[in-house]
């Protein structure tokens, strides 16, 4: 059963809860897909029908924002805590290292992904990399060739708009022989060094998103998003009254 918040259901689980399960759903090899909303991605789920199915398909679905995590708690149903995308991915490589599992980056800019991964390859020994494409295809059969020829256990997807990877995944999960897939936004750029992110304090206290405004001004407009969605979980809150 999954936690309500605002029409899109989240998976109540921990950090080591949420690896544990993705690990038994890549054992599985069914292209099933991990997705990570924050609150942008929540108020998308309002809007586009196609946005919400996507991600209500995913297998897991984790709260990556802390957005998320206070909007649960106003409407009395907290969630045991923030799983945020780059650090679920990583966790799970880092276990998948130990038994020789594979990976493929798909996304970001040119050279960026091989990047990534030639740092993630060196920081885990035993991690396969199975494959990296950077996100500027324009044919997904194209992509999906490449991926199906790696066959990958794990595969990143970094897509952004106009792709949105919820969607993507959705609608290629069919067409790929992947373990699990999961979009992780700008989670390779972050581990290749391109973006930094912000230090361990301001993510532990909950300002992330600051960090990364005061560092990009120009986000300011996704950003305004956050008051957004929290007027709208009192909104739904008072509604329940």
């Amino acid at each position: 059963m999954r936690t309500d918040v605002l029409g899109v259901g989240f998976d109540n689980v921990t950090l080591d809860e949420a690896v544990g399960r993705a690990l038994e759903i890549m054992d599985e090899g069914r292209s099933a897909y991990v997705v990570t909303p924050n609150p942008e991605i929540v108020q998308m789920c309002r809007k586009a029908a196609a946005v919400k199915d996507a991600v209500a398909g995913a297998a897991l679905v984790l709260p990556d924002g802390i957005g998320v995590i206070y909007g649960a708690k106003i409407l009395k149903r907290p969630l045991k805590e923030r799983v945020a995308g780059t650090d679920f991915a990583e966790k799970l490589m880092e276990r998948m290292s130990k038994t020789g599992k594979s990976v493929f980056f798909l996304g970001a800019k040119p050279g960026v992904a091989e990047l990534a991964a030639k740092k993630l390859a060196s920081k885990y020994p035993g991690l396969v990399i199975a494959g990296t494409a950077d996100g500027y295809f324009t044919d997904d059969g194209y992509a999906a060739d490449i991926i199906n020829a790696a066959n990958p256990d794990f595969l990143i997807v970094g897509l952004g708009a106009p792709k949105q990877q919820e969607s993507w995944m959705a609608s290629m999960r069919d067409k790929l022989r992947v373990g699990l897939m999961g979009g992780f936004g700008g989670s390779i750029d972050v581990w290749a060094g391109t973006v930094q992110r912000a230090p361990l304090g301001w993510q532990k206290a909950g300002f992330e998103w600051l960090y990364r405004l005061i560092k990009e001004p120009r986000r300011i407009k996704r950003q305004i998003k956050l008051p957004l969605f929290l007027l709208a979980v009192i909104g739904q809150r008072i509604g329940r009254k």
